[in-house]
């Protein structure tokens, strides 16, 4: 009996950090302003599109072939061509650009950009390319980063000045800056937005969806109730 408590408990377990990550991520979505029809699809898109890449071009990379001999002739091997696809993700490129294009509207355009640049700076200095594998980033930096700047230049609009930033920022500092590295680096596949760089743009929407106005009068009420006797 108590190896099926055991089992049971087991199998639950994932399934209970799946729903406690769907709720986490739907309510971040939804005080960003996504209306709330649209979050479960939104959800599951960008879940499923982290694992959709679209190849967008090719770079071949051709090594010298060495000499070598058969009696008395010497003959050049031929070229080795390597071929590294760069490919854009669905969930972590594609999909988040498009909310930083609809949510960019409702923000402060040069508090925006400066924010943007300066994610991106950030980004770029501590991003690095492991030869053979791509573009590597601890995942906490851009959300931190993003949600700091945000709120010292745009502290009424920060939760959508965060996201863009930290989303643009990342994308642009650690990736399209580091691609052309990464691809003399060598390996057959990098993916703009995929890898490292997945599990910080789901951060980024949940460390901006904090400083959204409804989660800052929520604990500015929580304070207040906290201190009445």
């Amino acid at each position: 009996m108590s190896l099926l408590i055991l089992i049971l408990f087991a199998l639950l377990i994932p399934l209970l950090l799946l729903v406690l990550f769907y709720r986490l991520v739907t309510v971040s979505f939804v005080r960003l302003g996504i209306p709330p029809r649209l979050v479960a699809a939104l959800f599951i898109g960008i879940l499923v599109g982290g694992l959709v890449n679209i190849p967008v071009w090719g770079v071949a990379d051709a090594t010298r072939g060495p000499l070598f001999s058969a009696g008395h002739f010497f003959f050049l091997q031929p070229p080795a061509v390597a071929t590294t696809i760069v490919a854009v993700n669905v969930g972590g490129a594609i999909i988040p650009i498009l909310m930083c294009l609809w949510m960019m509207p409702r923000t402060p355009l040069f508090r925006t950009m400066l924010a943007i640049t300066v994610v991106t700076i950030v980004a770029f200095s501590m991003a690095e390319v492991v030869p053979g594998k791509g573009i590597a980033l601890n995942a906490l930096v851009p959300p931190g980063v993003s949600a700091i700047i945000s709120m010292i230049l745009a502290w009424r609009r920060a939760a959508p000045v965060a996201y863009i930033s930290g989303v643009l920022g990342t994308l642009v500092g650690a990736d399209l800056l580091h691609l052309p590295e990464a691809i003399r680096g060598g390996g057959t596949y990098l993916s703009i937005g995929g890898a490292g760089i997945f599990d910080g743009i789901f951060l980024i929407g949940i460390f901006a969806a904090f400083l959204s106005p409804g989660a800052r009068k929520r604990r500015e009420t929580e304070e207040q109730d906290a201190d009445v006797p």
